[in-house]
């Protein structure tokens, strides 16, 4: 049972919550938005969950057979393909590279999603047992409920959207289109204005939306762990129904929103495939 502020001289619970929600980062955070930092365990776990996951595919790719197939495959099978028809219903043109990016980024943001299952304690138990809470301090498990990491996913899908733009448009149709779309190019300034902050506006929301659903559930579950601190049969029956409740819930939020990030994804590259 976790038993987070039990302990003689334990954190307060506002002390604990805040000591979950630091990094181990190049210098201290003094808020949740700090971009001019390199929040490490971010990093670490991003880049674990995306091997993770392309050995995942890998796998998954060897194991297909011609025949009748099992569970596993046909799960992928499954998901494959609901990958292939929404980027075919978004993508108009050559989706040789779109589809499996849209299928990599699922399957990744879903795993850094999963993450957020881990018990909250384990690894800064992990940590003091082998001597080392004193060097890493802090140590956040999920990179999606890190705004650094979301806003460097949602950064990534902004160089696809100008990309494609030039890919499909040329360089001299996406200015065209840049300095005269929507309202001809006697309104040029206002023009420039709307598309850059339409531009802008897809980024950041691509990113807050993740964030802020990641954020919000790692935060129940914070505040879940903190009932098994009050050692009464409340507290622990509380802890046991509360958590396992709202793990269950969240298991559609951790797919929804890897659903909903492949998605506004596909919507945008697909946008790029269009003129006005």
């Amino acid at each position: 049972m976790i038993n987070p502020i039990s302990a003689p001289e334990a954190p307060t619970a506002s002390e604990y919550i805040v000591h979950h929600l630091g990094h181990f980062s190049t210098k201290h955070q003094s808020s949740i938005i700090d971009m001019s930092i390199l929040n490490m365990d971010t990093v670490f776990w991003s880049i674990f969950t995306g091997i993770l996951g392309c050995g995942f595919l890998y796998y998954a790719a060897r194991r297909a057979t011609s025949g009748v197939p099992g569970r596993f495959q046909s799960a992928i099978e499954m998901l494959v393909e609901m990958v292939e028809e929404q980027s075919k219903n978004m993508i108009h043109g050559n989706r040789t590279f779109i589809a499996p990016l849209a299928l990599t980024i699922f399957v990744w943001v879903a795993l850094m999603n999963a993450l957020d299952f881990l018990p909250v304690d384990l690894f800064a138990r992990f940590f003091h047992y082998v001597g080392m809470d004193a060097v890493i301090g802090h140590h956040r498990v999920v990179p999606t409920a890190d705004l650094n990491g979301t806003f460097g996913l949602a950064l990534g899908v902004f160089v696809l959207m100008i990309y494609y733009n030039l890919k499909i448009k040329g360089l001299g149709g996406f200015l065209h289109e840049l300095f005269a779309a929507p309202f001809g190019i006697w309104l040029l300034p206002f023009n420039l204005l709307l598309n850059i902050i339409e531009f802008l506006a897809k980024t950041v929301s691509l990113a807050m939306r993740l964030f802020g659903n990641m954020f919000a559930g790692e935060l129940i579950f914070l505040l879940i762990a903190l009932l098994g601190a009050y050692m009464t049969a409340f507290g622990i029956v509380g802890q046991i129904v509360a958590g396992s409740i709202w793990a269950i819930f969240h298991i559609l939020i951790v797919f929804l929103q890897a659903f909903i990030f492949m998605m506004l994804t596909l919507v945008y590259i697909g946008q790029a495939h269009e003129g006005h």
